[in-house]
């Protein structure tokens, strides 16, 4: 829509999506909307916080995994760094223990990507509004899963042996002695019932723990 068309006063968004033709579509059908302005578009999380405090925006839709740092640490940033902005999580990964990390990290609200953009329309709105919008779906699932078992050092742990890293590796990644690591691992590999690290790891993402 020309320029000329639009309100006085536009909805300025930040979106944050790593695969550019997803990231255009959005950025394309948002902008269909009259009151509503892309002001920014990052593909990957390290550059959402910059983005942001360069474009000023009213809302950041983010995507969870990015390149870099999560949609969901970049939340809690934004929350801290530009607080007038609010936080709506758009994903694939419907996972309860995703939606608990966002509502933890300060998100408005927490939709999957296959519902339709008129859905996504009202929620950018509804979050304005001071509103919190949760695919209903999800909040169930979620209030069935209870929290994550895992303390945030299992999770660091966890989250280190990507890649086939060994103790040692995430001993000098974290900055912990190995047995540390080991017990960390040991109590995460118990917690999520699995046999090995790796195990545990796909385990923990499934949940959205991770």
């Amino acid at each position: 829509m020309p320029e000329d068309h639009r309100p006085a006063v536009s909805v300025r968004i930040l979106l944050a999506e790593d695969q550019g033709m997803m990231r255009s579509a959005l950025a394309l059908l948002l902008g269909m909307e009259p009151d509503f302005e892309v002001v920014a578009q990052v593909a990957d999380g390290d550059g959402i916080v910059d983005a942001a405090h360069r474009s000023r925006p009213d809302v950041a839709l983010l995507d969870i995994e990015l390149p870099g740092r999560s949609g969901l640490d970049a939340a809690a940033d934004l929350r801290t760094e530009v607080p007038d902005c609010r936080v709506l999580i758009l994903t694939t990964f419907g996972r309860p223990g995703y939606l608990r990390r966002a509502m933890e990290a300060g998100a408005s609200g927490f939709l999957v990507k296959d519902g339709p953009v008129g859905d996504l329309a009202k929620a950018i709105r509804q979050v304005l509004a001071g509103e919190t919008v949760i695919d209903p779906a999800l909040a169930a699932a979620a209030l069935g899963a209870g929290p994550s078992p895992l303390t945030p050092r299992e999770r660091d742990a966890l989250n280190a042996s990507v890649d086939g890293a060994t103790v040692a590796d995430i001993a000098v990644k974290l900055r912990l002695s190995e047995s540390t690591v080991r017990n960390y691992l040991s109590s995460a590999i118990g917690k999520t019932h699995t046999r090995n690290r790796m195990e545990a790891m796909r385990a923990a993402r499934r949940q959205g723990w991770l």
